[in-house]
């Protein structure tokens, strides 16, 4: 415990000087310094990084740089890469496009129920966390929940059931979900907007995988002050 604890600060003391966006493996670290598990990946700077990957296929090819905030819409996103021939094609193909910067290579998780979990700050109530249905649907539905920072359990609890979405996490069409690991969530990402509270401007972890007895970060930004 005394570990993690120590990783966590160290994680924190990297990051709180910083202003602007996090490219997509700081905040992942984040994650993982907090107990929230997220994908497989690694960063790859060059073609021969590929020989030591170390993950499993099928994998997607993200370009990794805080100046790039939104990757799909620069065409920064390479789903469902199924082996290494592949993966070396389309590494050289980002290196055209994107020659100054990192790129990510993540291996692709199973689809769940999807959520999203972001903190945001509000102009009138200050660090607010956000909750709701996650993926190309979130902007659609509209169908979130907001607390200020930090929650308790009884709050995460309510946040779940505030959403016409609910259904999902309940077994909606018999696909497994654990509403708990979600509340859990909730939590735990409060405890970053605690620690973070005068450093971030806005953190959106989106889509998230819920399932039967896990949950996953997929995509993760974070913009700081």
């Amino acid at each position: 415990m005394k570990e993690k604890g120590m990783k966590m600060n160290k994680i924190i003391d990297k990051i709180i000087d910083r202003k602007g966006a996090l490219s997509e493996n700081e905040v992942k670290d984040l994650m993982k310094a907090f107990g929230i598990r997220t994908t497989n990946y690694k960063v790859i700077k060059n073609l021969e990084d590929l020989d030591n990957l170390g993950l499993s296929f099928p994998v997607a090819l993200k370009v990794c740089s805080r100046k790039i905030l939104h990757k799909t819409d620069l065409g920064g996103v390479i789903l469902d890469i199924k082996n290494m021939d592949e993966l070396k094609k389309t590494f050289k193909e980002f290196k055209k496009k994107f020659p100054k910067e990192n790129l990510l290579v993540d291996q692709m998780e199973k689809k769940g129920v999807e959520i999203i979990i972001g903190l945001v700050q509000d102009p009138t109530f200050g660090l607010s966390i956000m909750y709701g249905i996650g993926g190309i649907y979130t902007e659609l539905y509209e169908d979130v929940s907001f607390r200020i920072v930090p929650i308790d359990q009884y709050d995460a609890e309510q946040m779940v059931e505030e959403i016409k979405g609910k259904k999902l996490l309940e077994g909606f069409r018999n696909i497994p979900a654990n509403k708990q690991l979600v509340i859990d969530l909730l939590i735990k990402v409060s405890k970053i907007g605690e620690e973070l509270i005068n450093h971030i401007d806005q953190m959106d972890l989106n889509p998230i995988f819920v399932y039967e007895n896990n949950i996953c970060v997929v995509d993760a930004k974070l913009i700081l002050k």
